[in-house]
């Protein structure tokens, strides 16, 4: 995993920070999962994409069953680890870092507040298999099988985003809430992370479907279009009420 680092932040944009983060998730399956962090110009900081974060999220659209480590270029900061706890389920994470001993995130994070402490017990991974195929061609398709799967215990307004770019691929995100609500990943970040790890530009967006439901308590959809115009300003952009 610690050697895998390197190429981990070969992915990074960090148009902002010129900072390149990796990470590799090693999942219970056994298998790895990289990210890097992705950051956006002339858009809020909030919209960042944190390495840890995009790992995990690549864990998630994945349908990896449960995280045991992760390998990260810098130490994760506060947000990360606030991050990192939603996903442990009962389980203590192992951080790795180059040059240091492995250290568990009870360890970084000794008094968590998480799910418990808002009387959920629903975790990220235990959403991963339940609807439809993981992979679809259908930007539409792929919007609504996204937000079926969405991790949202604590708004219960869950959505999900499918990029098409223009050399045909599909690329989909789920949100990801945090009991913390501002370590909270949007469904088109998500995405965009999928596209970044195929090393695609994201000014190549063609198409980008937003499926969430009309009655949830909050909307994705100004947070979608402002990125969009930032970073594809052409892209055509559709909103769909999410499957039932």
């Amino acid at each position: 995993m610690l050697e895998l680092l390197p190429q981990a932040q070969s992915y990074a944009r960090p148009v902002l920070t010129k900072f390149r983060v990796g990470a590799v998730v090693r999942g219970t399956s056994g298998k790895l999962y990289i990210g890097a962090n992705l950051e956006f110009p002339g858009q809020s900081l909030n919209q960042t994409v944190h390495a840890e974060q995009a790992a995990l999220s690549n864990a998630f659209m994945h349908d990896e069953p449960g995280i045991e480590a992760i390998a990260v270029s810098a130490p994760p900061c506060g947000h990360c680890r606030q991050f990192l706890y939603e996903f442990a389920e009962g389980r203590d994470i192992q951080i790795l870092l180059p040059d240091q001993p492995a250290i568990g995130l009870s360890e970084l994070l000794p008094h968590p507040f998480g799910p418990r402490d808002l009387n959920v017990t629903e975790r990220p991974l235990a959403r991963t298999n339940i609807v439809g195929q993981n992979v679809a061609s259908d930007a539409v398709q792929a919007a609504r099988y996204a937000a079926a799967k969405a991790y949202a215990p604590y708004s219960h307004s869950p959505s999900g985003v499918a990029i098409r770019s223009r050399r045909g691929s599909v690329y989909s995100g789920s949100y990801i809430e945090n009991a913390a609500f501002n370590p909270s990943l949007p469904p088109l970040q998500v995405a965009l992370v999928g596209m970044a790890m195929a090393n695609e530009d994201f000014s190549d967006i063609a198409e980008v479907v937003l499926a969430e439901a009309g009655n949830n308590s909050i909307s994705q959809l100004s947070a979608t279009k402002s990125l969009l115009a930032v970073i594809a300003p052409r892209a055509e952009f559709r909103l769909l009420p999410r499957a039932k």
